[in-house]
């Protein structure tokens, strides 16, 4: 019989629809090749002039900005969802609220060579690209015109990554805080002024005690699949030690979450033959002086990555009742990824 499962954190419900549940190996997210052609690739090493100029780089010494020799490489997106100059002017229009289109959008090349699967790149590479990613949230919160900043990658066409197969990701700045990120925030909070706790934390606990859903415990992080998860295979992230801003952990943490973070992926490509998919990674909000609301984030929000393969449609069921359905298992989903070995 179908399961309707609530995430503990949010309040959203998902149908687990075990009538229409196919066996873990049935899943597949086999991707049409698409290969650049020699030097076409505006990310790849000695195509700079293709991107706009480099906000922020690694590079080995004595090479000059916007000239092959980096390791990693940021620039602004070239069609920007939103543009870094102006005001917002906040506004009304009858019972319309809208502002300006203000905000920074920017492109995490991350690494030089012409490889697609972030799984594929080395943990040293990999640690640099978070350690990428805890540098810009800390530079871009300097701009009071903005609230959140989401860091995000979508891998193959099937989760809006292009055919392009360089491995990117990027990162949008708001002056606004997201919706989806509000839910979270609220149900922590409403969590904490009731039981004095994090919800996370007592995630992790529970996970860590019943441990069906987990897919890998490793130098202080935990990776499960969800109570309520949204889709197969969807993995989350999260450090074991409560922390509420992605940009506190240490150089250490950091290599540590490079390890983890290329075991997942790895185990997703080779079990389920190198799907789409997303991530995002969910952070506390900018904190600026406000009364109340900001109170107790520090010890109530809990940041984490979600990643989520793209095997299944959204269609119009969800679309119209905000449920998710999810033909897989979660329990199921982890215990296939710990036995892929890699």
């Amino acid at each position: 019989m179908p399961e309707l499962r609530k995430d503990p954190i949010i309040g959203r419900w998902v149908i687990i629809a075990t009538e229409r549940a196919r066996r873990p190996d049935q899943f597949s997210g086999k991707q049409d090749e698409v290969s650049a052609k020699e030097g076409s690739c505006p990310f790849c090493s000695g195509s700079e002039s293709q991107t706009p100029p480099e906000i922020y780089a690694v590079r080995k010494p004595n090479t000059q900005k916007n000239t092959p020799g980096w390791e990693l490489r940021v620039v602004p997106s070239i069609s920007p969802f939103l543009r870094i100059e102006g005001e917002l002017d906040r506004r009304g229009d009858g019972l319309y609220d809208l502002m300006n289109g203000v905000g920074a959008h920017e492109i995490i090349i991350e690494t030089d060579q012409h490889i697609a699967n972030m799984s594929d790149l080395g943990e040293e590479q990999i640690a640099r690209v978070l350690k990428c990613y805890s540098d810009r949230l800390i530079d871009l919160e300097k701009d009071k015109r903005f609230k959140y900043v989401l860091i995000f990658k979508n891998y193959g066409e099937g989760a809006g990554g292009g055919s392009l197969k360089h491995s990117r990701s990027q990162l949008i700045a708001t002056p606004v805080n997201p919706k989806r990120v509000k839910e979270e925030l609220s149900g922590a909070k409403e969590y904490f002024n009731y039981h004095e706790r994090c919800i996370f934390c007592d995630l992790i606990r529970q996970e860590i005690e019943q441990k069906d859903r987990i897919v890998l415990d490793l130098d202080g992080f935990i990776a499960i699949a969800p109570f309520a998860a949204r889709f197969p295979f969807e993995v989350w992230i999260l450090p074991k030690k409560h922390c509420a801003d992605f940009t506190f952990q240490d150089p250490e943490s950091l290599r540590y979450l490079s390890k983890v973070m290329k075991i997942v992926l790895s185990k997703l490509k080779k079990g389920l033959n190198d799907p789409p998919y997303n991530y995002v990674i969910h952070t506390a909000p900018f904190r600026r002086q406000k009364a109340g609301y900001w109170k107790t984030v520090d010890q109530d929000y809990h940041w984490h990555i979600e990643i989520m393969p793209r095997l299944t449609r959204v269609a119009g069921f969800e679309w119209g009742t905000g449920f998710y359905i999810c033909p897989l298992p979660p329990e199921n989903a982890a215990a296939f990824l710990r036995g892929v070995e890699i």
